[in-house]
């Protein structure tokens, strides 16, 4: 079985998956450490790790027996880009109806 492509918003879209980035954010997890934070089967949770890994999200090393998860900036930068956009978007437009009000308030 294939595991889907997925744009970022649909992987981080999942709460599942929020949950596990957040949990990475503090640390580095093993996949079965990982999977003890969640009420579903072993291969649900590593079918979620594989949707991470392929968008970037987290890098997964090989140390002895364990495969270790961890963060990795790849992901975010998209989404860091995409919300950037809309920050000069709004900052803008708020920008012009402050001068728009400081000029009616000055007349």
């Amino acid at each position: 079985m294939t595991t889907p492509t997925l744009d970022v918003f649909q992987v981080i879209g999942d709460p599942s998956r929020r949950k596990m980035l957040m949990l990475l954010s503090e640390d580095s997890l093993t996949i079965n450490s990982l999977a003890d934070n969640f009420d579903m089967s072993r291969p649900a949770v590593s079918k979620h790790i594989k949707i991470l890994y392929n968008a970037g999200f987290i890098s997964i090393q090989d140390i002895g027996r364990e495969r270790y998860c961890t963060l990795k900036q790849d992901g975010f930068k998209e989404l860091q880009h995409w919300i950037s956009y809309f920050d000069k978007f709004w900052t803008t437009k708020l920008k012009k109806l402050e001068t728009l009000l400081n000029n009616k308030l000055s007349n």
